[in-house]
């Protein structure tokens, strides 16, 4: 019975990064062994334990063959006879595909310390087509290591398993998963350019991939391609560290230019309420957690409201605001605020520019704040209420807006 360290804690040690997660494979037991050393059995597809004081998972080496369509369409075996090479056969990439062992000498039977020099992604074996995540997975490692590319040969089985109808097999669940994880990384652009250049994006996310190509106003948009734009804002949102919810937004906030009739290009008037549906259709479809869904809506309806905040009466600000529900929300309001700042940096020369809006909206939620709607309420005919509280913050607006304007120079 020998254990070795394998996948992502040794690939990451190599390339000195640091290691926060480690995982073991088991070579030469049976799940009676682990049992009787302390393990916890917590694997339902595959023998997986839990170590007795360190928790960290142990797997018995296994080998794989496929029985079916998708990620779960594979049959298991684990056995004391399967070796160290066979497990690591079945796994996705080369640098992924490396162990060491107790004594830290590194196993590395397929070349993956050789990719790691050349900054490559390169499938293990043609197995790596049975499994359709693993297309998702290789999108989402180029946006975590930025300086890597896909080996010819894999984008071309990846091509495959796209024409094949592979990637329709995956689950929403799975899917925003990984896509969650990509965002999160350090240039989610790099993961949506390689599931668009193996034909993926438009499978997993047509909104996303008929971005491209569409036009844009060029003096505003420099860049003029939606798709390009979206790419350079979602990229952006991760340099800023921000939230997932607002990288999703960032992500999401233009879908609706990629309906416009290419008649009516390069304009698209009324694109923020068709962003909003689609996004709602996306988040459906794949499963977006309500918290990122909410936001994204919010940013896709009214990005073009805040880009225009200081052009808006006191009453459209006020509206503006409680349909963000910024006066119970300030966080997520925060967060709208976040998102639109992205969409505006998004683009060649604008991230020096100055964006007064955030601010002036942040200070109009204060100006808002500051009356008492305990008290208008009281005062107000109880079927007037809401009407009151509204005409009562509108007229703080207006007069916080009327000093701002007193005090310019």
């Amino acid at each position: 019975m020998k254990t070795y360290i394998v996948g992502g804690a040794v690939r990451d040690r190599l390339l000195g990064l640091p290691v926060t997660d480690r995982d073991f494979v088991v070579v030469g037991a049976t799940p009676d062994d682990m049992l009787a050393l302390g393990f916890q059995p917590v694997g339902k597809d595959f023998p997986v334990f839990l170590h007795p004081h360190t928790h960290e998972e142990y797997a018995l080496a296994r080998t794989e063959r496929k029985s079916g369509h998708g990620y779960k369409g594979f049959k298991v075996y684990a056995a004391p006879e399967v070796t160290l090479e066979e497990d690591l056969r079945r796994r996705d990439l080369t640098i992924n595909a490396m162990a060491e062992d107790e004594a830290g000498a590194l196993i590395d039977p397929y070349g993956g310390q050789r990719d790691l020099a050349a900054k490559t992604f390169r499938h293990v074996s043609a197995a790596f087509a049975e499994d359709p995540v693993r297309i998702l997975r290789v999108a989402r490692f180029a946006a975590r290591f930025t300086d890597f590319t896909v080996a010819p040969e894999t984008h071309a089985l990846m091509r495959k398993m796209v024409d094949d109808g592979e990637i329709d097999a995956l689950v929403p669940e799975r899917v925003w998963q990984e896509v969650a994880r990509g965002l999160m990384d350090a240039q989610p652009s790099r993961m949506f350019q390689v599931l668009r250049d193996c034909g993926a994006l438009t499978r997993l996310f047509p909104e996303i991939d008929r971005l491209f190509g569409v036009p844009q106003p060029p003096e505003h948009h420099p860049e003029i391609d939606t798709g390009v734009h979206t790419m350079l804002v979602v990229d952006w949102a991760a340099r800023q560290g921000f939230s997932l919810p607002v990288r999703f937004a960032a992500l999401t906030h233009d879908l609706g230019k990629g309906v416009t009739p290419p008649g009516l290009w390069p304009r698209h008037h009324g694109h923020e309420a068709k962003s909003a549906e689609l996004v709602r259709a996306l988040s459906e479809r794949i499963r977006v957690p309500a918290d990122c869904r909410d936001l994204a809506v919010a940013v896709a309806r009214d990005h073009g409201n805040a880009h225009r905040a200081l052009e808006l009466r006191p009453g459209t600000l006020v509206e503006l605001l409680e349909r963000l529900d910024a006066f119970r929300r300030p966080e997520r309001f925060e967060e709208f605020l976040q998102a639109c700042e992205c969409d505006f940096r998004g683009r060649p020369g604008y991230p020096d520019k100055p964006f007064p809006e955030p601010d002036y909206l942040r200070q109009a939620l204060q100006a808002a704040q500051a009356i008492d709607a305990a008290e208008v309420a009281r005062n107000a005919d109880p079927a007037r209420i809401r009407e009151a509280i509204f005409q009562a913050r509108a007229a703080a607006v207006a007069a916080w807006r009327d000093r701002l304007q007193t005090d310019k120079p």
